[in-house]
């Protein structure tokens, strides 16, 4: 049984032919069927069976085992989660690409924005200074010091922002800046995927091949992704997640307790208009 197995599955093999069995006891003592036991936790009738006897080659990955037996053991009256744990699993070491809520960027503290509009202030309150520096005559002894005006109260008929008479150096600088222009619009991706769990399942979802999520997500869930090329997901359990493609309706993706693989391209004639939209926008 050892030849050309790892340590580790060779563990698995063991733990699942113990789990298996008590399982399996314990169906038959409560008198019920595989095809009962498949109603309850949807699961295949052929992996119950595989799971029963202990027929590793039979089943998928690690962690879709692990969900299995929590099903299987929850539909029977066990503790599932503790049960499950029981099966190895391989560490996971695999890094997951951080969202835009874990950046920096994002972790800024009221303080820090605090900080920032000080020293805009700070900025334009020196600027202002040099300017009226600039624009004051020098006072004598024997002159009565003017009252000096930073800002010109704007004429309410004035048609465009040229420099008015009696107006400051201040104002006229003010007046003539230019306005800023809106920035232009960055162009929709043409691949958009929403996922809604109905019930958990454990999904790796890769955007642009790029792998963006791997893990278990519980029921209820609700996350969305936006490509240029493709999304591509693999489910643990198929017929409990949802999937809406580019604001269709959502539907599963495969029946329940199986393990399915779906690809997300853009719709036809939009991959390459979107390419050179892209590329017009770089």
């Amino acid at each position: 049984m050892s030849k050309g197995l790892s340590p580790l599955e060779q563990e698995q093999i063991l733990k699942l032919e113990e789990l298996g069995y008590e399982l399996h006891q314990l169906r038959e003592q409560q008198m019920l069927s595989i095809d009962q036991i498949s109603a309850r936790t949807m699961i295949q009738p052929r992996v119950i069976r595989a799971i029963e006897s202990g027929n590793f080659k039979e089943l998928p990955e690690g962690v879709y085992i692990r969900g299995f037996l929590r099903r299987y053991a929850d539909a029977l009256g066990l503790d599932g989660h503790a049960l499950a744990n029981e099966f190895p699993l391989e560490p996971q070491n695999a890094e997951i690409q951080p969202s835009w809520q874990e950046t920096p960027e994002a972790q800024l503290r009221p303080l820090h924005l605090y900080v920032a509009y000080v020293g805009l202030i700070a900025a334009a309150i020196a600027g202002l200074s040099y300017v009226w520096s600039r624009s004051t005559t020098p006072i004598t002894a024997n002159q009565p010091s003017p009252v000096p005006s930073l800002i010109a109260s704007p004429s309410p008929t004035a048609a465009s922002p040229a420099a008015q008479p009696g107006q400051s150096p201040a104002a006229q600088a003010i007046a003539a800046s230019p306005s800023p222009s809106p920035s232009p619009a960055v162009p929709a991706k043409p691949v958009r995927v929403e996922i809604t769990l109905r019930e958990q399942s454990w999904l790796r979802v890769m955007v642009d091949g790029r792998t963006d999520f791997e893990g278990m997500m519980q029921a209820g869930t609700q996350r969305s992704w936006a490509a240029d090329r493709e999304v591509r997901i693999r489910a643990g359990n198929a017929g409990g997640v949802l999937v809406s493609y580019n604001e269709q309706e959502a539907k599963p993706i495969g029946q329940p307790g199986a393990v399915q693989s779906v690809v997300f391209p853009p719709p036809p004639g939009q991959d390459s208009a979107q390419a050179s939209a892209n590329a017009q926008t770089n």
